[in-house]
């Protein structure tokens, strides 16, 4: 307990702002916890599991609480769904947490929260859960769409993309890598220190941690029972960032080099800039562009703490054209927004949020962006195309689209990247895009990329 709160409060409070007002899981959830400084990191560590592990989960929980709740979920009141999601997936999926002790608190906070029949009802409900668990799941052979529905929580349209893209055997992999958790990925900030340097030092700091090199992204450390890694002296001496080994990839494909001039044009919070940086030995010129000058200051301090070389910022709306001076660039970077189905792992709430209609919005604003960043290329220049998304139509149909209106550009195997990546495993092979990339979470252990290299003539 630390403040009054305690994590299973905390957790349901993040829950409800989820569902209630729209906000992102991850933002809310670290907005809490600074709120609960005194927090022990084992109820800091059940918090986070919680909402986690309600938000990939959902549809299974809600499943199984409505094959006892005659009237279902969806009509009850919000701060009650919560909490009887809450209840139901310790009793489900976590067998560190006694059943009464889920079971108590559930009923409470239903309680506090619509009063005594609201309590009576949560109280029937997870102790029936208790006794006889999960319904059991469709079976994936039989009928893998029902199953990514019911298993993965994908609604029907992303059961049948995924089925349409992927092998029937690797959408029902990506259904289950997608509600699992994924793990903590570091980067060795390889301007400091070499991989196996930092994870002989990280054994030292946390003995009891589980540190395994990426198998795709040279300079990844896969960690688990890691918690507060920023709480390490090695974080404070700037050896190492939190990045996903798909994104430390999307980085060694676009490269750097000393003297050379490149644009990571949608920086974000400046995991990739940083990393561009240390690739050019802190001798090339590279510029962070983003829309948000908040998360431009963030990038500038992650610099800092790496002890990198400042890179200079701009705040650009790809939408519009660049200024003259962004031009000329030998590399660009664009890590475009889009439909984030390759990181459901780590943003479950968009399995509540995304349609359709988002992804035909999402590629046309894709294909502008690029047109846009196109310019700032120099002749012979190299331009990277990134998402984090397995979707076609923002994916093959945009750079195909692309290229027919730019024919200065052509593809270019991601082979000629060269480096350490094991660039075979990842490519596409056949058809107009061979030479792209992809990483998945079933195959990879990454976050789910597509990510294409387009060289201009010269």
């Amino acid at each position: 307990m630390s403040g009054g709160i305690t994590a299973r409060d905390l957790a349901r409070g993040v829950l409800v702002r989820v569902e209630r007002d729209g906000a992102f899981a991850g933002r809310a959830l670290a907005a809490a916890l600074d709120r609960a400084p005194a927090m022990t990191p084992a109820d800091r560590g059940l918090a986070t599991e919680l909402v986690y592990g309600v938000l990939r989960r959902r549809a299974r929980l809600d499943r199984a609480i409505g094959a006892l709740a005659r009237q279902g979920i969806d009509g009850l009141d919000v701060e009650v769904r919560a909490a009887l999601r809450a209840g139901a997936y310790q009793l489900l999926f976590l067998d560190r947490v006694p059943a009464y002790a889920a079971v108590s608190d559930a009923v409470e906070a239903c309680k506090r929260a619509k009063g005594k029949g609201a309590a009576g009802f949560a109280n029937a409900i997870l102790r029936g859960l208790g006794r006889t668990g999960e319904p059991s799941l469709p079976a994936a052979d039989a009928d893998p769409a029902l199953y990514l529905e019911v298993a993965a929580g994908f609604p029907p349209w992303l059961a049948r993309l995924a089925l349409a893209e992927l092998p029937v055997a690797d959408a029902i992999a990506f259904g289950d890598a997608s509600v699992a958790a994924a793990p903590l990925t570091l980067r060795a900030n390889s301007a400091r220190i070499a991989r196996d340097a930092l994870v002989q030092r990280l054994r030292t700091e946390r003995p009891d941690a589980a540190l395994e090199p990426s198998a795709v992204a040279p300079d990844g450390i896969l960690a688990r029972r890691f918690d507060g890694p920023a709480a390490t002296a090695a974080w404070r001496e700037g050896l190492f960032a939190v990045q996903d080994a798909g994104a430390q990839v999307i980085a060694e494909l676009c490269g750097a080099a000393p003297g050379e001039r490149i644009l990571d044009a949608c920086a974000g919070v400046g995991g990739k800039t940083a990393h561009l940086v240390a690739l050019g030995g802190g001798r090339a010129e590279v510029e962070a562009a983003d829309i948000s000058e908040a998360k431009l200051r963030e990038g500038q301090r992650t610099l800092r703490r790496l002890g990198l070389a400042p890179a200079a910022v701009r705040t650009v709306d790809l939408t519009n054209p660049l200024p003259e001076a962004a031009s000329r660039f030998d590399r660009v970077l664009l890590d475009a927004p889009c439909s984030g189905l390759g990181v459901l792992r780590r943003h479950p709430e968009a399995l509540l949020r995304r349609t359709p209609a988002d992804l035909g919005a999402l590629a046309a604003a894709q294909l502008r962006m690029l047109a846009t960043v196109a310019a700032a290329v120099r002749p012979g220049g190299l331009l990277v195309y990134a998402v984090c998304t397995f979707d076609r139509a923002e994916c093959e149909e945009v750079v195909s689209a692309f290229l027919r209106a730019h024919r200065q550009f052509q593809i270019e195997p991601a082979a000629a990247a060269g480096g350490r990546v094991p660039w075979p495993r990842l490519m596409l092979e056949g058809g107009p895009l061979a030479g792209a990339i992809r990483t998945w979470p079933q195959r990879d252990d990454t976050d789910g990329f597509f990510a294409v290299r387009l060289r201009a003539a010269g």
